[in-house]
């Protein structure tokens, strides 16, 4: 028997089409007689236990066999909701359900909700339509659809999977959190972050973080992913608590893209699949998995093409993002964090970033990600939602079913809204054109104490009480009790039995080879660039000419041998100072998931520039040394280019320990500036006699020394002189100048151990 669909309010002349949760390639036909809408099943090979409705807004275009009026569908299916009968009709037929939308914006994909109720006794299971029927209904529907297209011609995430994913459900209940304020006058004040924040995330789903800037979604997911430890509450996966042989099986993508800007996409990603895939894939293996991923990802025409960033010309930010989720699906993470991956792109790249996720979750993983204020079509995308206002939870559920939720307490657009739109003004406290809920409206009646003007609307305040303490009365207790109930992982997928991030990855050497090539790629554009190159070259020749064939005598060359050790102690010094503090967010990253050995990279990172720093030098002292035509003979030549090449060393080592101390570049310029000031002082061309109490600053001065031997190899056979006296044996400042190359690289190394590089775990 035909039930009647009740609809309170109509939809005027919109279709209401009732779906049985059908396979994709299944559609029906509504069926209308005089005001009433009737349904009627498509019998498919997959039933399911639960009902869904769906309501599209259709145009009447083509003609229909069961009501002899014309269909079309619509273009746009970012309009709809989804309606869980079984599950807002829990205790009988004739409880009332879910609370439907009132009106519809046309072909805007926009709703204002009402109080219209569906009762779940009116879903009638009418007759069966014919094959011919549906398959018509079906090619037209996908020719009316792009995105389901794209769905149907996404890329197979299967495919490049190393092994099959294991499936980990998150569940977490009751999350707190605090943090210590600083600068104030009471030592113990905290500021709560969260409080008591519930939720669950199955393979396969996308859960939204959605809120106001300073919600706590970001601090909610570095909580989930392990980064940051929690306060009190329960986070679990698979059952099982956090441990640290859960990292491999996690992927983090940040707000902010993180990446080497010099480095072409493919580079990029093969040198993260070098390093990160086991030892049990060849290198040629793991070559075709970062170009397996790069096709995977629609990376295909930018391949060869520089990541680039703010001052450097490159790719583009989707592109870019696409590149940092790369990095994290080389591993096949059965858990994707991403912190904000839209922020900053227009909305069709961050539809297709979304689409992109989408895809990735229905090969069985876990996606969690924060997000601001998506547009109605990302919005559609998300299978969860977790709306986050001031640290508490205003919402969980099937992000379909959010506005139905909210007009379920009073609380509705009355205009035209985006849903994603109208969320963040609830969790925001703005109930501006919406409907205020009777409770709420009762609260702030003349007589009670909250109370304060018949032409003033509640306060923010007041408003984030109500729907917190609606959540807790509605959905959090039934959250509560599903977590003790429902168990949908495997009990044999443990958390205990994963592989060990040590036992995965490359070895030392490895590690030092394919950062030592990285670090030439990356860093050659600055050592080679062509202001570097003229700076050289045009201080080298300005100095040829100042002494040029100048006069033999010690009073005319010794200003000439001093600026030589002042200016390659300067440039290379004030060049390392820059390499920790501008690397610093690659390295905890990278650090963070035990990329590489922290030796591996020092050691790789010192090598490179050492090697870089040998060309610039021998040109600059060809120029000069035959313009002025100091001591032509091959052994002084040679004495002199290795004097400068031992100075540049010390100095990139005394560089590296001061931006390691501070990671901060203005502190540590200013620190470099003084320090360089002091040893140039102390160098024995402006100062001979130097006070007892300050004579130790010309042992640590690199000028000094260098000063000291270029004068010896010029002038071996003076004893004393105007500028600083020379004696036969050098060896005092050899033997200085190896103690600062070696000392000022450990103090720099013990300076980066002793650095928070990882974030916790």
């Amino acid at each position: 028997m035909e039930q009647e669909l009740d609809l309170s309010k109509s939809f005027g002349k919109k279709e209401a089409v009732i779906i049985q949760n059908i396979d994709e390639d299944e559609i029906f036909i509504p069926e209308k007689n005089s005001n009433t809408f009737y349904t009627r099943k498509i019998e498919g090979n997959k039933m399911t236990e639960k009902s869904l409705i769906k309501m599209r807004s259709m145009d009447l275009a083509k003609e229909s066999p069961v009501h002899g009026k014309s269909l079309r569908h619509a273009k746009s299916f970012s309009s709809h909701f989804i309606i869980d009968i079984d599950e807002m009709t829990s205790d009988g037929d004739n409880e009332k359900g879910a609370l439907i939308n009132k009106t519809s914006s046309g072909n805007m994909g926009i709703f204002s909700c009402d109080r219209s109720y569906i009762s779940s006794s009116s879903i009638s299971t009418g007759a069966t339509l014919e094959n011919s029927q549906k398959k018509n209904n079906i090619s037209e529907l996908k020719a009316s659809c792009p995105m389901d297209q794209e769905d149907q011609n996404s890329c197979s995430w299967r495919g490049i999977q190393i092994e099959p994913t294991l499936r980990i459900r998150v569940e977490f209940q009751d999350v707190k959190y605090t943090v210590a304020l600083k600068g104030v006058e009471n030592s113990n004040a905290e500021k709560c972050i969260l409080q008591g924040v519930s939720g669950s995330a199955c393979p396969g789903e996308i859960l939204a973080l959605m809120g106001p800037s300073g919600g706590g979604k970001t601090t909610l997911l570095k909580l989930l992913s392990g980064k940051v430890k929690n306060d009190s509450g329960m986070i679990t996966y698979n059952d099982q608590p956090y441990n640290k042989s859960l990292k491999q099986r996690i992927g983090f993508v940040l707000q902010d893209d993180v990446v080497f800007h010099h480095l072409t996409v493919k580079e990029t990603l093969t040198y993260a699949a070098l390093l990160r895939l086991p030892n049990t894939l060849s290198k040629e293996q793991k070559k075709a998995r970062a170009i397996r991923v790069i096709d995977e990802l629609g990376l295909e025409r930018c391949q060869d093409t520089i990541i680039g960033g703010a001052f450097v010309r490159g790719i583009s930010g989707g592109e870019r993002k696409r590149v940092c989720i790369g990095n994290e699906i080389l591993l096949n993470p059965s858990l994707l964090f991403l912190d904000e991956p839209t922020s900053g792109l227009d909305s069709t790249t961050a539809l297709r970033i979304m689409q992109m996720l989408s895809n990735i979750a229905k090969a069985g993983k876990t996606v969690i990600t924060t997000i601001h204020q998506p547009s109605s079509r990302l919005f559609s995308r998300f299978d969860k939602l977790i709306l986050l206002g001031q640290g508490s939870s205003l919402y969980f559920g099937k992000a379909s079913e959010a506005m139905l939720y909210f007009s379920s307490i009073g609380c509705s657009p009355l205009i035209a809204m985006n849903p994603a739109e109208f969320l963040i003004d609830i969790a925001n406290g703005n109930i501006t054109e919406k409907s205020i809920p009777s409770d709420l409206e009762d609260k702030l009646s003349p007589g009670n104490h909250h109370f304060k003007s018949q032409y003033e609307g509640p306060s923010p305040a007041d408003v984030h009480e109500y729907f917190v303490g609606a959540y807790e009365s509605r959905v959090a207790k039934i959250e509560k009790i599903k977590f003790l109930n429902h168990r949908l992982i495997e009990k044999d997928s443990e958390v205990q039995n994963w592989p060990n991030l040590r036992d995965s990855g490359a070895t030392w050497c490895q590690q030092f080879s394919i950062l030592f090539t990285r670090s030439l790629k990356e860093r050659s554009h600055e050592y080679f660039s062509s202001l570097r190159i003229t700076q050289v070259i045009a201080t080298a020749i300005i100095v040829g000419l100042l002494w040029w064939h100048s006069d033999i005598s010690p009073p005319k060359r010794a200003g000439l041998l001093f600026f030589i050790s002042v200016f390659w102690a300067f440039l290379p010094l004030f060049t390392a100072i820059f390499t920790f503090p501008q690397e610093r967010a690659m390295l905890v990253k990278e650090r963070s998931v035990n990329m590489y050995k922290l030796s591996a990279y020092f050691i790789a990172r010192i090598t490179t520039d050492l090697f870089l720093d040998l060309v610039l030098p021998v040109t600059f002292l060809v120029i000069v040394y035959f313009m002025v035509r100091l001591k032509l003979t091959f052994n002084a030549f040679s004495l002199t280019l290795l004097t400068i090449l031992l100075s540049i060393i010390a100095a990139q080592g005394l560089g590296l320990a001061i931006g390691a101390a501070f990671m901060d570049v203005k502190k540590a310029t200013t620190f470099a500036s003084v320090t360089l000031m002091a040893f140039m002082l102390s160098g024995g061309f402006f100062l001979l006699e130097v006070p007892a109490f300050m004579s130790w600053v010309r042992y640590i001065s690199i000028n000094y020394h260098t000063y000291r031997l270029l004068l010896k190899i010029q002038y071996n056979s003076l004893r004393s002189f105007k500028y600083g006296s020379v004696n036969d044996s050098s060896g005092v400042e050899v033997g200085a100048m190896l103690v600062m190359v070696i000392g000022y690289r450990m103090l720099a190394y013990i300076l980066l151990r002793k650095m928070k590089l990882r974030t916790s775990t």
